[in-house]
């Protein structure tokens, strides 16, 4: 029988079928040996063992189209990240470092959503959007409490398989249950089966919103660092450097001190943002003084 993992804890699998329902599956011990996690998100072949009790075992991961480490998914469409708009006041440090994450893993596609819309005034909402409007990323604005904007996001997810992140507090779940107010009753079986509620925040799970549309919530995150690249990488995932990074007087300009580069002079234009190039600086100054090891 073919599934898809919605969720995964204590080594155990939740499988959701197309007809049958959600099966408690344990993963063979060859996915052990040959070090194969399966993944939130994985598609997969299962043998049952018990059908009143819906167990069984996880037999095949089917191939996957892509697989994310952060957050730890398969097969996803596109990532929609989620901060607040205020209260707390967005970390567009963090935002820019989840944006980088993404674009490292070739994430096809990513939504900005800037949530708790009703806390701000529309020079701050602007500004927003001037900061992030040449990044790559669909940007939204939405409210849970007004439910303002929602109705756009719930269109962009339709048909696609959707990552949905962002820190703790910015009232993701919240938002989710308000773009997806029918789905949230599917998941009362898995929560009977492991005694948690749907949002335990230490593990991705899968929400069948309709047919082909399917929401990944992920756990919150509060930092997260760049050790994983080289500080001569980092520019390649800034999409607003790529029109002027070649137009650059040397040849492997760091964008960071180098005379006649021309990334540097888009930004005192203000055709770069000035928020998403200092937060570059930062990051290939940490990348910079990374250990050795």
């Amino acid at each position: 029988m073919k599934g898809k993992i919605i969720k995964g804890i204590a080594g155990f699998y939740y499988i959701q079928t197309a007809e049958s329902g959600i099966y408690e599956c344990k993963a063979k011990g060859i996915f052990r040996k040959e070090k194969i996690k399966p993944l939130v998100g994985d598609d997969v072949e299962i043998s049952v063992i018990d059908e009143e009790q819906k167990k069984g075992n996880l037999e095949e991961i089917l191939p996957r189209k892509n697989a994310l480490i952060r957050p730890a998914v398969a097969n996803v469409d596109q990532v929609l990240v989620i901060f607040a708009a205020a209260k707390p006041k967005p970390n567009l440090n963090l935002l820019d470092r989840f944006l980088i994450a993404m674009e490292k893993q070739e994430v096809p596609e990513v939504l900005i959503c800037f949530n708790k819309l009703d806390l701000i005034h529309e020079e701050s909402r602007v500004r927003l959007e001037q900061i992030y409007e040449h990044s790559g990323c669909r940007l939204f604005f939405t409210s849970a409490l007004t439910e303002q904007g929602t109705g756009e996001i719930r269109r962009a997810l339709n048909g696609k398989t959707t990552a949905v992140a962002g820190p703790s507090g910015v009232g993701k779940s919240s938002l989710v249950n308000r773009i997806t107010p029918e789905a949230v009753m599917e998941t009362g079986e898995i929560s009977s089966k492991i005694d948690r509620g749907r949002h335990t925040t230490r593990h991705s799970e899968i929400i069948r919103v309709e047919k082909d549309t399917y929401l990944c919530d992920t756990p919150g995150f509060t930092s997260l660092a760049v050790w994983d690249m080289e500080k001569e990488e980092l520019r390649e995932y800034i999409p607003e450097f790529v029109p002027y990074q070649n137009g650059c007087r040397f040849q492997g300009c760091t964008h960071t001190h180098e005379p006649g580069c021309r990334v540097k002079e888009a930004v005192e234009a203000g055709q770069i943002s000035r928020e998403r190039y200092e937060n570059y600086l930062e990051m290939y100054e940490e990348l910079k003084g990374k250990k050795r090891y």
